[in-house]
């Protein structure tokens, strides 16, 4: 379900110092429904391949090949390059925790990982991007996991380019990510 924009920001995260220059893009809660321990577990399966459904898949094939065909995602337009790497932002408290897993499949490099947070950024010639994982208290008493993207659009280009995704975005990947990940959550769990 896509939450309002303040179910990230009236939250606490360390995100907030980092990206006070990105806008949010999007807020979903997540099927996954569990304790306060269970975070970990989110984490580790949102980072594998497991998630993406063979639509998503397709389309982000699709976007690497027209990445690659438009020199959108060479290393001369991503981090530490065309934009420097939040980690430069880290505050010393964060730049000693651990990181946390990479993503499979697809180019995120992880920030931090912490006890209900962890987040991972991407950067190419159309954008600044980072994904964002919550753990926060659900209304069952319980905990669920929350998804926000963060972006940093990169000019004319990068507007453009968001503009453009949007409606994939919405009727592909974010349901068919969505479901997926319910689905693993409900197999790890059962």
């Amino acid at each position: 379900m896509k939450l309002p924009n303040t179910a990230h920001t009236s939250r606490p995260w360390r995100i907030h110092e980092l990206t006070r220059d990105f806008r949010l893009e999007d807020v979903w809660e997540l099927p996954t429904p569990g304790g306060p321990d269970d975070f970990p577990e989110l984490v580790r399966q949102f980072s594998s391949s497991s998630w993406s459904s063979g639509l998503s898949r397709l389309l982000f094939a699709a976007r690497r090949v027209l990445g690659t065909l438009l020199r959108w995602d060479e290393p001369s337009t991503g981090l530490s390059s065309r934009v420097p790497t939040l980690r430069d932002r880290l505050p010393d408290d964060l730049r000693d925790a651990p990181t946390g897993p990479t993503v499979d499949d697809l180019p995120f490099v992880p920030l931090y990982l912490l006890e209900n947070e962890w987040a991972a950024e991407v950067a190419n010639k159309t954008m600044h991007g980072v994904v964002h994982l919550g753990w926060v208290p659900d209304s069952s008493g319980g905990f669920r996991g929350q998804l926000a993207i963060l972006v940093s659009p990169n000019g004319l280009l990068g507007r453009v380019y968001m503009a453009a995704i949007a409606p994939f975005r919405y009727a592909i990947v974010y349901p068919a990510l969505i479901r997926t990940i319910g689905e693993n959550w409900r197999a790890v769990r059962s």
